[in-house]
């Protein structure tokens, strides 16, 4: 609650100085593609082949209503992915995980950065308290096995400390991408054993069943007691949904259901049906927090591919409080060049509420582009102001709200000396 009553505040006081900036910064309302080897959800860094249901089970209608008090003027993120701490949590005390996540937040604020989009269930898992999902093994290095302290609650204290917003990051399918065992606590090894199609083998890996209406309400439960147990400011979920264009994986549910709509538009509606549920749940646990998807940055990836159809999303009420593309190309991108797919995005955006938020590639900086095409191969390794171009590239979209960078260790684990001259750009942006 301090938290939101601070970030009504600098709503306020952010207002009051929209003469000082542009109507696109603060007026507006408050990994890539994969290729079917890869699409299986393995990782959270793209690759290089870039072209309301409650826990009574009920549906709930719920109109949108104008963000609230956890919103800023300008939304300026870094994506904490789990592979960004793995590797200095797996083991630690309560102690050693709040030094080192405190180590963390203080970057991103001291940097100018308002929003941390931290990632809580990476694979069916917690690193929170949960009723639903067991603990995630990169707490202690065993799935289902209580660390002794919660990293989220923890982790939210620190927003708290540090003025900056936090989103609950939630990969909502996945459960595995290997051979590992899942621990006797996992719901998803219970409907294995009992032959329940709500979670589905493919694979090596294992994803929960969009098509499942009890796997839905799972994920839409889980969502609802993290709104309702911690001080989040949203709920994010990024850019994995179906993990094959393979129609045989979930081929039997689709034949049960008996719709008749092609597969892939049963899918789509699949899909829909959960973001409706997420949203709706959202707003009945907290008004306030908001709720939104951060797809691909190529469309037609997003509805081929991953079966989801965000003009839908973005044409009617109801499904998201903003949409963050991760438009993770240069501005000399053969394919997708950075101003034009921000505009693309803009355009299909037809509702008179949704914030457009850009998700920006950092990650790539300092290396070759080999999918960007002859001229805009190398435009991620001579620039230093890359990063600061491409937000005020993006500031000019009229549904402009902000911009995320992915992720954090690609700007603050140990910078090149091109990545520090980089963030100085971002930084002199957001003072």
């Amino acid at each position: 609650m301090k938290r939101k009553i601070a970030f009504l505040l600098s709503v306020i006081l952010s207002v009051s100085l929209a003469g000082c900036a542009s109507r696109n910064t603060v007026l507006k309302d408050p990994i890539v593609s994969r290729t079917e080897q890869t699409s299986v959800y393995g990782t959270e860094m793209p690759s290089s082949t870039e072209g309301v249901v409650l826990s009574d089970g009920k549906l709930v209608e719920y109109t949108h209503q104008v963000l609230a008090a956890n919103t800023v003027a300008e939304m300026r993120g870094v994506w904490l992915a789990y592979v960004n701490y793995r590797d200095i949590i797996t083991g630690n005390t309560k102690a050693q995980f709040t030094a080192n996540m405190d180590k963390i937040f203080a970057n991103i604020a001291g940097s100018g950065f308002n929003t941390v989009f931290a990632q809580v269930r990476p694979f069916g898992d917690a690193l929170y308290d949960s009723a639903y999902f067991p603990w995630s093994r990169y707490l202690t290095g065993t799935e289902g096995k209580n660390p002794g302290y919660d990293p989220l609650e923890i982790m939210c204290q620190l927003a708290d400390q540090y003025g900056l917003r936090i989103e609950a990051w939630i990969n909502p399918y996945r459960v595995r991408t290997d051979a590992r065992p899942l621990s006797a606590d996992n719901p998803a090894r219970k409907w294995i054993e009992a032959g329940d199609s709500a979670a589905l083998k493919w694979g090596d890996g294992i994803y929960y069943n969009p098509g499942n209406e009890k796997a839905r309400n799972l994920i839409v439960n889980g969502v609802k007691e993290i709104v309702e147990n911690y001080e989040v400011d949203g709920i994010h979920f990024d850019d994995y949904f179906y993990p094959t264009t393979n129609m045989s994986f979930d081929a039997a549910t689709y034949k049960a259901s008996g719709s008749k709509l092609t597969q892939a538009n049963w899918r789509r509606e699949n899909v829909n049906i959960l973001i409706r549920q997420v949203y709706a749940t959202v707003k009945e646990a907290d008004p306030d927090c908001v709720f939104g998807i951060s797809p691909q940055g190529n469309m037609e990836n997003n509805y081929d591919g991953q079966f989801i159809d965000c003009a839908e999303w973005l044409s009617n009420e109801g499904y998201v409080d903003y949409i963050m593309p991760q438009i993770y190309y240069g501005f000399q991108n053969g394919k997708n060049p950075f101003a034009a797919t921000v505009q693309k995005w803009n355009d299909l955006i037809k509702n008179n509420h949704t914030k457009l938020y850009i998700g920006i590639g950092a990650y790539k900086l300092g290396a070759e582009d080999a999918w960007a095409g002859e001229q805009g191969k190398m435009e991620w390794i001579n620039t230093s102001n890359l990063l600061a171009r491409m937000v005020e590239t993006a500031r000019k979209a009229e549904n402009y709200g902000g911009v995320a960078l992915y992720n954090y260790d690609s700007l603050f684990l140990k910078p090149s000396a091109q990545i520090k001259k980089e963030v100085a750009g971002l930084e002199a942006l957001f003072s």
